[in-house]
């Protein structure tokens, strides 16, 4: 009986632990179309489009501001201005960039990182 009590209390704590740790390293939550008009639209968020400036000209989602995942450089730079801390939401046309960008934010350290994976594709296909 002692035994399967410290085999208990041990994989709590290693649950407990491992827990903290995901916690620190950032996660990333795929969010949908419903979510990005009741949470994202019309608040005070980081909201970034992650595509070209050329099809952030062609459309976009109100309040995204464009920051180019092709340009390495740039949006090095670029996210270097965010808030580590603060909720971040990106897209871009079909989810392979912004979940792309997603991974990369969470190396660098940022905690609370969205994706709305169905991107501008999702967003302007007709209901």
């Amino acid at each position: 009986m002692k035994s399967v009590l410290k085999i208990s209390l041990f994989s709590f704590c290693f649950l407990l632990l491992a827990s903290c740790k995901t916690k620190e390293e950032g996660t990333i939550v795929k969010i949908d179309k419903k979510t990005v008009k009741t949470d994202v639209v019309g608040n005070d968020v980081q909201f970034i489009d992650v595509r070209t400036p050329e099809e952030y000209k062609d459309g976009r989602i109100d309040d995204a501001i464009n920051f180019n995942f092709k340009d390495s450089t740039a949006f090095l730079s670029q996210i270097a201005t965010l808030n580590k801390e603060e909720p971040v939401y990106l897209y871009c046309r079909r989810g392979t960039r912004s979940n792309n960008a997603a991974i990369l934010l969470k190396t660098k350290g940022f905690k609370k990182i969205f994706d709305y994976s169905g991107g501008y594709d999702d967003w302007s296909a007709t209901e």
